[in-house]
């Protein structure tokens, strides 16, 4: 199969425009909802640049890339401040939801990374340029704040105790952005594709009243979608019977209508699929898998591990990194195996790329399938070789000191599902422009 123009797509997610109007929790405990998706370079999304051309795109998705990944190394989840070493401006998902009573809607980082839901507050004291109005607790009914004793407080990582006994939150990025603020509770509402939304009472959010850095005019924080207590994810929880899943579009598709779905709307069944185990793993925030091997063709090559350990849980499966990355020494040999199977000539790439190709005639693409527990996902060209500029293309998979991370572009026109219950991750092959 060739490598053509459509596997140029970097796979960008964000989370449509929100009805405001409320519907009761029960919906979501009878069953299920689905919101709609945009990717962030779409027309649709309020990130989109007219001026961009394509090859743009994958140079700041790139940067994007090697950016996030670096709050997944070590020295990040090593430490309490899981956040330390994240990129503010490194999310590729929007997420539209409103909060507060009567409903407030603000545009946030969907990010699969963390797990505090956080936006820019009034009074406040400190903050970055924001297009869209802040929110205002004091005219919502439905907030309210922590004491510094309650159990909310007490059980968040990171919280502190103010002057007047309020429980705080402190977030620091990598670039030394930072958001500080009330930990405080109040009325969440999400889309449904019935045009009926969801509201979730009593979800705990970070009302930020000190905030600045490198963060988007168009967005208002942070929506943490991860495995942590407070997560968006976790706090649903049993309304969602612990289930979501989403399909990633090639941008080619961008103006297409894309769903993330929650509850038994996001169970992933029928032919093709196939599931591995999650493993849970210290930070609770990140998605854990267990990679066996790859296998290029014919050729098989087992995966020795990474920083994160030999055996279970050794990559982390991230929706937000771009590329699949993978420590030095088995990158290097599933470069060659690939490189050994493609009969195009090589050419030079942006800088993190090293497997790159002229693209101004069709190559053959090597068979590659990915090898989880129990699991074997066969990639697509698509899934394996992006355009990066008009006459180049290049293998989406690189290398990180020791560190594997298994990023969007792998995912891209599967059904990915996750069960935080059963604590497994199902892949089915589907056209996520019919799904």
């Amino acid at each position: 199969m060739a490598a053509t123009a459509n596997t140029t797509s970097m796979f960008f997610i964000g989370f449509a425009i929100l009805v405001l109007s409320c519907f009761c929790l029960i919906e979501a405990q009878k069953g299920g909802f689905s919101v709609e998706l945009i990717h962030r370079d779409s027309p649709k999304s309020p990130l989109y640049n007219p001026l961009e051309t394509a090859s743009n795109r994958v140079a700041n998705a790139l940067r994007r890339s090697f950016n996030r990944a670096q709050r997944f190394k070590p020295s990040s989840i090593s430490t309490k401040a899981v956040d330390a070493d994240l990129i503010a401006d490194s999310g590729e998902y929007l997420m539209n939801v409103s909060i507060g009573t009567p409903a407030f809607d603000i545009v946030a980082i969907a990010d699969t990374g963390s797990d505090l839901i956080w936006t820019q507050c009034k009074p406040c004291s400190q903050c970055f340029r924001q297009d869209a109005p802040l929110f205002d607790p004091s005219k919502s009914s439905t907030f309210r704040t922590f004491s510094c004793s309650a159990s909310q407080c007490e059980n968040l990582e990171g919280s502190s105790c103010s002057s007047n006994n309020t429980c705080r939150y402190s977030v620091t990025y990598g670039d030394n952005s930072f958001s500080n603020g009330d930990v405080a509770a109040d009325t969440l509402t999400l889309p449904s594709t019935t045009g009926r939304p969801v509201a979730f009472r009593n979800t705990i959010i970070g009302c930020g009243h000190n905030n600045d850095g490198t963060f988007d005019e168009n967005t208002s924080g942070i929506i943490g979608l991860g495995g942590g207590d407070v997560s968006l994810i976790s706090q649903l929880g049993t309304s969602i019977a612990g289930k979501f899943s989403y399909c990633l579009l090639p941008l080619s598709d961008a103006g297409e209508s894309n769903k993330m779905n929650f509850g038994t709307d996001a169970i992933v069944s029928g032919a093709g699929v196939v599931s591995t185990p999650l493993t849970k793993k210290f930070p609770s925030t990140f998605y854990f898998l267990t990679l066996e091997a790859v296998s290029v063709g014919s050729k098989r090559i087992k995966f020795t591990g990474s920083s994160l350990g030999t055996d279970d849980g050794n990559i982390i499966i991230d929706s937000g990194t771009t590329l699949t990355l993978l420590p030095e020494d088995f990158y290097s040999e599933l470069e060659s195996a690939v490189a050994s199977q493609i009969k195009a000539r090589r050419v030079d790439g942006p800088q993190g790329l090293s497997l790159c190709y002229d693209a101004t005639t069709d190559f053959a693409v090597p068979n590659i399938t990915i090898h989880f527990t129990n699991a074997d996902v066969k990639l697509a060209p698509l899934n394996t070789f992006v355009l990066v500029s008009d006459t180049v293309s290049c293998f989406t998979f690189s290398s990180l000191q020791g560190f594997a991370i298994y990023g969007n572009l792998a995912q891209m026109n599967f059904l990915v599902g996750y069960d935080t219950e059963k604590q497994t991750v199902s892949f089915k092959p589907t056209d996520c422009s019919k799904n």
